[in-house]
């Protein structure tokens, strides 16, 4: 089979995580590195065997032996090094959030719908196949009608001040971090944008006056709500729970490390395990980045999608710092 020929923008840790699943792909191959500092390129090549290091971006943008490039760059230089790498002709895989705002984000899908090249945000957990397994029991009734939805992510890191994530200016805190996971997972079960937003934050000014915490509520239509907190300086938690009228399921570690099980709770009180299988997301994102790339599929989450989840996000941050309700 042909490989997708990837470049990796970056050598932040989540890079380390995704080469190894990319070159685990039915579909894809690592052939590249580029880091500003080519030393520290080379030492990531060097432990993931990827044979070609760069020294710039520039210069792995302009080798024509790359097909996609992945960015797992600091949240507020994805808008800039995705234009670039899709003027430059590469489909291009952003991690999440795809960029700082909405206008941002707009601009990432308006230059590489221009391009004529695929353009993706990095939401891995989204490919496994127990949440297709979730929407079907959902639509099959199993669980009544969907009241509300819970989700947590919260992690303790504060001391760690020279962190990217404690920095505003980068597009730090917990809700662009790892509060857009459980947001996206309500607007992935439902399939529709919230109505409106109202959310709560503490800013640390230790940390930039980031969002070291927040929680939140989303409203939906028909009186379906979803509620989260996520955080950056609380005790480590990684759920996710979908209520019905007559029944529920809950997901344990729904967002990381998934263990491809979750527990469907009947009207009778019965909990039933299910499970889908052990996959690595990851390379089941690649694949499927990949056959899109080739025309084989269509994407599972259009490039627009980004764009909505931006726009919750920035509704998020509004209203925790102007304490109020925003209407989206």
């Amino acid at each position: 089979m042909n490989k997708l020929r990837w470049g990796i923008i970056g050598s932040a840790n989540i890079a380390r995580q995704v080469i190894p699943a990319i070159n685990q792909s039915q579909t894809g191959t690592v052939t590249a590195i580029a880091s500003r500092s080519h030393e520290k390129a080379a030492q990531t090549a060097s432990r993931l065997n990827i044979p070609t290091v760069y020294g710039s971006y520039e210069e792995l943008l302009a080798d024509p032996d790359i097909d996609a490039v992945y960015i797992p760059l600091p949240n507020h230089l994805h808008a800039e090094w995705t234009v670039r790498a899709a003027q430059a002709g590469k489909h291009v895989l952003c991690e999440k959030p795809l960029a700082l705002t909405a206008e941002e984000a707009s601009r990432m899908v308006d230059a590489s719908r221009e391009a004529g090249v695929h353009l993706a945000e990095a939401f891995m957990y989204r490919h496994h196949p127990r949440y297709a397994a979730i929407r079907k029991i959902i639509a099959d009734g199993g669980i009544g009608e969907v009241r509300a939805i819970h989700g947590a992510f919260t992690f303790h890191n504060p001391g760690d001040l020279t962190n990217v994530r404690h920095r505003a200016e980068y597009g730090g805190g917990a809700l662009y971090d790892v509060g857009c996971y459980p947001i996206s997972a309500a607007r992935m079960i439902l399939g529709e944008m919230p109505e409106a937003v109202t959310c709560h934050a503490f800013f640390s000014e230790e940390h930039d006056s980031v969002d070291m915490m927040m929680t939140g509520l989303l409203e939906f239509s028909g009186g379906k709500a979803m509620s989260f907190d996520c955080g950056m300086w609380a005790s480590g938690r990684n759920k996710l729970e979908i209520l019905g009228s007559t029944g529920r399921i809950e997901v344990p570690s729904p967002f990381v490390n998934q263990p491809g099980h979750f527990y469907v709770t009947d009207e009778a009180g019965r909990t039933r395990e299910h499970f889908s299988g052990q996959y690595n997301h990851y390379s089941l994102q690649a694949d499927q980045f990949a056959r899109v790339v080739w025309g084989q599929e269509a994407p599972l989450y259009p490039a627009e999608d980004a764009v909505s989840n931006m726009r919750i996000l920035e509704a998020c941050l509004m209203s925790a710092r102007e304490r109020a309700r925003i209407i989206l």
